[in-house]
């Protein structure tokens, strides 16, 4: 997508990140931008671990887009290193413009670029529309996942 950059997240990105995070009705539920403590707390260990890349889509110097992504070391699959891509949100504004598309395929080249073998994620059973995403983007709905609160 012109005009887009994709880059690491600094700390002075947290608060527009927790926008994003909050900018839809799931999100809404269980985030909030008001209090930025516990999402600098926790910028800290990301951006601290080298497993982890949180980034930032920024168009015109806004940031309309975020995604983490986290490398998973493992014995399956011959000791493949898998990639879980997490909190994928685009701003309200830019969505249907392919900014998701554009994130998700940089992702995707970012974990073969580390030596990725598999890059897997997660999504809410409501987000219906970002289901096709991903799968126009090959993804497959191969498992089924279960959380368990603590």
């Amino acid at each position: 997508m012109t005009g887009t950059v994709i880059r690491r997240a600094v700390e002075a990105d947290v608060g527009a990140v927790a926008a994003l995070l909050a900018d839809d009705g799931i999100g809404a539920s269980r985030e909030s931008a008001d209090d930025l403590d516990p999402y600098l707390a926790a910028f800290a260990r990301v951006d601290a671990d080298p497993s982890e890349l949180l980034v930032v889509a920024e168009r015109d110097g806004v940031i309309v887009g975020t995604l983490q992504l986290s490398l998973l070391p493992g014995l399956s699959r011959r000791g493949a290193l898998r990639a879980q891509i997490e909190g994928v949100r685009i701003a309200g504004a830019a969505r249907g413009a392919g900014l998701g598309e554009t994130l998700l395929r940089w992702a995707v080249d970012e974990a073969r670029r580390r030596g990725c073998v598999l890059v897997q994620l997660t999504s809410d059973t409501r987000r219906t529309e970002a289901h096709r995403l991903y799968e126009r983007l090959g993804f497959e709905a191969s498992h089924l996942g279960y959380k368990l609160p603590l």
